[in-house]
């Protein structure tokens, strides 16, 4: 479940929450340019770049996907013995070194 929100979800959040906070730190937060709501600010949501926003979201996506995925390292030396039982117990997966595939 981490995984899935660490790889699928938070890139694909993250870009509007990052622009989400930097709109309240310039507009409401005590310490932006302007404290307080404004008057004749109830369409501000409309205006929001929405399109731009999930662009960035499914690039990030898209990118961290890429970096996953991709094995950077050369491949085992070894050949993968999946999981299995013998007599009741169960043997876990793992890679034997030395024999060829």
């Amino acid at each position: 479940m981490l995984r899935v929100f660490l790889t699928i979800v938070l890139p694909l959040v993250a870009p509007t929450a990052l622009y989400l906070a930097w709109v309240w730190y310039t507009q409401y937060s005590p310490w932006g340019s302007q404290p307080g709501p404004q008057p004749g600010e109830a369409g501000r949501w409309a205006g929001l770049p929405w399109v731009w926003l999930a662009g960035a979201g499914a690039l990030l996506l898209a990118l961290v996907l890429f970096v996953v995925t991709v094995n950077f390292r050369t491949a085992p030396s070894g050949v993968y013995v999946p999981p299995r039982t013998e007599n009741g117990r169960i043997i876990p997966g793992h890679v034997e070194p030395g024999r060829s595939p």
